[in-house]
């Protein structure tokens, strides 16, 4: 069984950073792509960033140079960077894997993350 395990959300100002965590159990972790989601009340989940099973990154827009997806492999870990944040980036993120884009077979509980202004 996949289980996937989010830390490292809280409440922060803007302009500061954050890195979260995502932990995952129950199969080969290397095969998979993994992606970071979130969603803010009231909207619908959306794509902040992927990283294919090779380590190839993407990110929307909105984050663009200011998000740093990465994994590592051998610790079945994914990790997001967050710098500069901004209080449109308030939301619950959600850690995700799956085979094919968009990498989600699988969903994780979620952190919130909090950016006051």
């Amino acid at each position: 069984q996949v289980q996937l395990v989010e830390s490292g959300g809280g409440l922060v100002q803007a302009g500061g950073s954050l890195r979260l965590s995502c932990v995952a159990s129950g199969s080969t972790f290397s095969i998979d792509g993994m992606g970071w989601y979130r969603q803010a009340p009231g909207r619908q989940r959306e794509l902040v960033a992927s990283i294919s099973s090779g380590g190839r990154p993407n990110y929307a827009d909105s984050v663009k140079g200011r998000f740093t997806i990465s994994r590592a492999n051998a610790q079945n870990t994914m990790y997001l960077q967050m710098k500069r944040l901004k209080p449109e980036d308030t939301a619950v993120y959600y850690c995700s894997r799956g085979r094919f884009y968009p990498y989600t077979d699988y969903w994780g509980q979620g952190t919130q993350v909090t950016v006051s202004s």
